[in-house]
């Protein structure tokens, strides 16, 4: 899949989401001029079992690492909306939040994960977060985002109703859409590399690079990653709602 969008926002719940689902994807958007904007819903503070380490001091390390991992995919933003880790629940109040951000960035392409999904593997049972995130991000993309009779008082924000061109849903035991990251393969895990407090006594390349190549082997890729791909506006919509929406402006 050669697709690559104006601007994007990958919306996922804890830091290091991103980089372990679609970093590789990211990366090859940014590389072409993709402006892409990262937003988390937790700040992953309960994710380091370091005893004495406190929720808010593990907030700080984490925030910090992702800082540094959307910095080395190209990312342009990175924004912690600090809900409660391991708590997220897909709230009234969690989709206006992302409303607003969607409204602000104008975004063509969301990329979050699956919230269908519960037994992911036979060794993994999805986390509930990830359940809530993608539950509230796909809520807030449709109808919320684009019905401008909705969360109307982010227009005294200059924020107006925004409707999103396509969903890339990472994790779906049905992805028809292959993205080629052979050549961004080992920037994505350098990124990754940049959640050093995960990964304290094993290294995360050999499990990733083994999910990439199982990604790629029916297209004759070395390395992809995957995902069922929602269009919500086709090409001739899309192409005067970029226009009115100002999709490519600052």
């Amino acid at each position: 899949m050669n697709y690559i969008p104006e601007r994007a926002m990958a919306i996922m719940a804890h830091p290091d989401d991103i980089e372990f689902s679609c970093a590789g994807t990211v990366i090859k958007w940014t590389k072409a001029g993709c402006k892409v904007s990262y937003v988390l819903c937790t700040s992953g503070d309960v994710g380091i079992a370091t005893p004495g380490m406190t929720r808010a001091k593990a907030a700080q390390i984490r925030e910090q690492e992702a800082r540094v991992a959307a910095e080395r995919a190209g990312a342009e933003e990175i924004i912690f909306l600090r809900e409660p880790d391991g708590l997220l629940q897909p709230t009234l109040d969690l989709r206006r939040r992302l409303v607003r951000e969607i409204r602000r960035f104008r975004p063509e392409v969301v990329i979050t994960s699956d919230p269908t999904v519960i037994f992911a593997s036979d060794t993994y049972i999805n986390h509930p977060d990830h359940r809530a995130a993608a539950t509230a991000a796909l809520d807030a993309v449709f109808p919320a985002a684009g019905q401008p009779n909705l969360f109307e008082e982010f227009l005294q924000e200059g924020f107006k109703a925004h409707k999103v061109r396509k969903v890339f849903i990472s994790g779906h035991h049905q992805s028809q859409a292959v993205v080629d990251i052979s050549d961004t393969m080992e920037q994505k895990l350098w990124a990754l590399k940049a959640h050093v407090s995960q990964f304290p006594k094993s290294d995360p390349e050999e499990m990733v690079r083994q999910w990439a190549s199982e990604h790629g082997a029916g297209q004759e890729i070395q390395y992809g990653e995957v995902f069922r791909v929602i269009t919500l506006e086709n090409d001739e919509n899309w192409e005067y709602l970029r226009q009115v929406q100002n999709v490519g402006g600052d």
